[in-house]
């Protein structure tokens, strides 16, 4: 069933657990993360992104992904993640998404609250929620480069940008970047403790594949209540592949599906997500 994404990031936020945001972009990802959804009876966010263009055809991809949603048996979202204009997001709402975020981070700050609020006043009109960013999470790259000029969130801005641009969830820069880490992440749990208690609306983690456990557990419990996992699941396909590279190709294709299952399981039940499609 299609859901709303307010509600459960409430309910997370409430409940102290995170709802996972799986990024998904071939048939044996979205089938995977379904898949392990259904048997943990786990609400699940599936999304994509112009990252994925290449690879996949949106405008024909989402209608697999709303068909999925709408027959599962538990709350699925459609989401639209990193959303660079409002051209995209519009298209991604006109094919299936019923969620967006607009990522203006790497805009000055009054920029971004500018388009937030432009955003917000949009979509709101038709009951699509806006996801934000404050400070800036970047692109892929080596970790303690992307460290050397990390855009922190700033906890004192935070209940300010809020406020002005009416954003339904805030993602935040804490020390997390997306992709693969080439060394240990170093969150700063001291900014998210603030933000946290500055804002009224759920904190969203990206870059959240290869963060340790025992990091999203107090990252949950310091208020993060939807993480986003990708790398993660590529990752687990790749084994996959490797591992039955002499497999005939529907067989080796088969055994990636259950691959990215098995990860998105772990990552369900460390969130905290399992059973709560019951509640």
């Amino acid at each position: 069933m299609i859901s709303d994404i307010r509600y459960w990031e409430k309910k997370a936020s409430e409940g102290h657990y995170a709802i996972p945001h799986f990024n998904v972009w071939n048939a044996e990802m979205l089938m995977g993360v379904m898949d392990a959804a259904e048997e943990l009876r786990a609400p699940v966010i599936i999304s994509f992104g112009t990252g994925f263009t290449g690879n996949t055809s949106f405008e024909d991809y989402c209608y697999m992904m709303e068909s999925m949603a709408k027959k599962a048996t538990v709350p699925v979202i459609l989401h639209w993640d990193h959303g660079r204009n409002m051209t995209i997001l519009q298209n991604a709402v006109d094919h299936c998404m019923n969620s967006v975020m607009r990522d203006a981070s790497a805009l000055p700050y009054e920029q971004n609250v500018a388009e937030i609020k432009r955003c917000v006043d949009y979509f709101h009109a038709y009951n699509i929620p806006v996801e934000a960013e404050l400070g800036h999470v970047g692109n892929e790259t080596v970790y303690e480069e992307a460290l050397a000029d990390y855009e922190y969130t700033d906890p004192k801005t935070a209940k300010d940008f809020v406020d002005r641009t009416g954003c339904d969830s805030l993602a935040i820069a804490i020390g997390n970047v997306h992709g693969v880490y080439s060394s240990e992440p170093k969150l700063a749990f001291d900014i998210l403790e603030e933000v946290a208690n500055a804002v009224d609306v759920p904190i969203v983690l990206h870059g959240a594949s290869g963060i340790g456990d025992e990091d999203i557990k107090k990252a949950i419990s310091l208020g993060v209540a939807k993480i986003n996992i990708h790398t993660e699941l590529t990752l687990a396909a790749l084994d996959a592949i490797k591992e039955n590279i002499d497999e005939p190709y529907l067989a080796m294709q088969r055994k990636v599906r259950t691959a990215v299952k098995e990860r998105a399981m772990y990552k369900i039940k460390l969130f905290g997500d399992d059973g709560r499609a019951d509640e």
